[in-house]
């Protein structure tokens, strides 16, 4: 029997997050706060989502927390009943430390393991250790470590409770160093051994799949970002049918596949993963939450758009819409060099052209996934001839590939909007408007904004009643639409369908080359 924890004491106020407003929003039980902050009861130990169905608690025994992982360091462990490890992400409740974003997206994706220090980890993200340990008491309410293993923990509770993987798959999965350390923490955190939060979990599927939920933010366009996929979809590598995206991966070195779509129970999204390996599971969920902008503050976004009088309307007709990341930044910037001067469908087409000679073949029993993409070594140097390429087109693409293959880091996510644009800007056959559509899908960066692209000249102008804007009346525009500028994009295109299907249309003169 587990003995009885002292109950945490009452906790000084979090900078940043308003108690009244937390209060408020739990007693209402209001959707639109949750994964924003964690409501801990003192007189149980137990803190939970804002949604959390049981009885609420009286105001006195209440503190509020800015994410899960704060609150289990303060000494709550998490509700069964709501399960916090279900609460999707926000990107708010980080602050605006950009160098705190990067550090949670690497422990997020399982890059910062177990045996790792701080320092390690604050090298990765270019600050020094007590940097680091400051932003995260700033802005997460807990230290890095803290915050690790409390992500272990939470993705452990999720695949006990969610699969029939065996517990040293689990232990594996969730990035533990043994068995041992994984029945620890579970039992410190639960109050209980993890056999027993496993009671229910559905039988493995045949094929050995792992399907796992990706709970956001709400509201989210699910059609709005299947389309914009479908519509650049690469032949052999993704696919888009039946209302689900798919498409072929390597992590580790282990092809696989992974398949992403609407829970039948309405629970937002859920994804199905053939992995060859456990570990691999932490990095590609964490690389489908980027791709499907699955922890954008959707409600803040729009609510800030639509205080331009021309922004209102769109921002009303498409509640929630995303901005379609990348899988992989690499196989962006190809795609976007492809795209240069030519339709999307065109683009398209080359890319499959190019998977298909260079890529590795995957077995995934799916003909319309047999191939990765090809990553910058299988790029850099390599015979481009009969793909339809221009010599120029082949030669840049080559000298990307050499590039990035030489400096991984010049795709690192992560960083401010204008660095990221000078390092693209530096590679070959990049221009300014590549470079921004880069940073705005592969990159992360939400106010990214290709200012030069014709579509959005032509829709700024289509929507005050006249011809296609300049670019600087449209970059004056955007001023107001910071730091979401990337967001507004995805709405001034909307408004060229049918007839302009594709997004992103670079404008006609050539991307500067070197």
């Amino acid at each position: 029997m587990m003995p009885r924890m002292p109950r945490p004491a009452p906790p000084p106020p979090v900078p940043g997050l308003d108690a009244g407003a937390c209060w408020r929003a739990h007693v209402a039980r209001d959707a639109r706060f949750d994964g924003r902050f964690f409501t801990a009861v003192l007189s149980t130990g137990i803190f939970c989502r804002p949604i959390c169905p049981a009885r609420t608690p009286r105001r006195e025994h209440c503190a509020f927390y800015p994410s899960a992982a704060a609150a289990q360091a303060a000494g709550f462990r998490p509700c069964l009943r709501c399960r916090p490890e279900l609460a999707p992400g926000v990107a708010g409740w980080r602050g605006t430390a950009n160098t705190v974003a990067r550090a949670l997206a690497l422990i997020s994706a399982g890059a910062w393991g177990e045996g790792d220090d701080v320092e390690a980890l604050a090298e990765r993200v270019g600050v020094g250790g007590r940097q680091l340990r400051r932003l995260f008491a700033r802005h997460v309410g807990a230290p890095p470590v803290r915050i690790a293993q409390a992500q272990r923990v939470l993705l452990a509770r999720r695949l006990l409770a969610d699969t029939a993987l065996p517990l040293g798959d689990v232990a594996a999965a969730a990035g533990f160093g043994s068995v041992r350390r994984f029945n620890e923490a579970v039992r410190r955190t639960f109050r209980r051994p993890p056999s027993a939060l496993r009671r229910g979990a559905s039988a493995p599927p045949p094929d050995g799949a792992i399907a796992i939920a990706l709970p956001h933010t709400a509201p989210y366009d699910w059609p709005a970002l299947l389309e914009f996929l479908g519509a650049r979809a690469i032949p052999g590598v993704e696919q888009v049918a039946d209302g689900a995206y798919r498409r072929t991966v390597a992590l580790d070195g282990a092809a696989g596949t992974v398949e992403v779509r609407p829970d039948p129970r309405g629970r937002g999204l859920v994804a199905t993963l053939r992995l060859p390996r456990v570990a691999a599971i932490a990095p590609a969920v964490e690389r489908l939450r980027r791709l499907l902008d699955l922890d954008a503050d959707a409600g803040a976004i729009g609510a800030h758009l639509a205080g331009d009088p021309l922004l209102a309307p769109l921002v009303a007709a498409r509640p929630g819409l995303r901005v379609p990341g990348a899988w992989e930044p690499f196989e962006l910037v190809v795609r976007a060099v492809l795209g240069q001067q030519v339709s999307v469908a065109a683009a398209r087409t080359l890319a499959g052209r190019l998977a298909a000679r260079l890529g590795a073949p995957v077995d995934s029993g799916d003909p319309a996934l047999s191939r990765l993409f090809p990553g910058p070594e299988a790029l850099a140097g390599a015979d481009l001839e009969g793909l339809g390429l221009t010599r120029a087109r082949a030669a840049t693409l080559a000298a990307i590939g050499g590039a990035v293959r030489d400096d991984p880091s010049l795709l690192a996510p992560g960083g401010e909007l204008e660095d990221a644009v000078a390092r693209l800007d530096a590679l070959p056959g990049i221009g300014r408007w590549t470079a921004q559509y880069v940073a705005m899908r592969a990159l992360h960066q939400p106010d990214a904004f290709p200012e030069g692209d014709l579509g959005l000249l032509a829709a700024l102008g289509g929507l005050r009643g006249r011809g296609r804007a300049a670019p600087g009346e449209l970059l004056r525009r955007a001023e107001r639409w910071r730091p979401w500028r990337a967001y507004a994009a995805l709405h001034l295109w909307t408004t060229l369908r049918p007839r302009a299907p594709a997004a992103a249309r670079a404008p006609k003169r050539k991307e500067r080359r070197s």
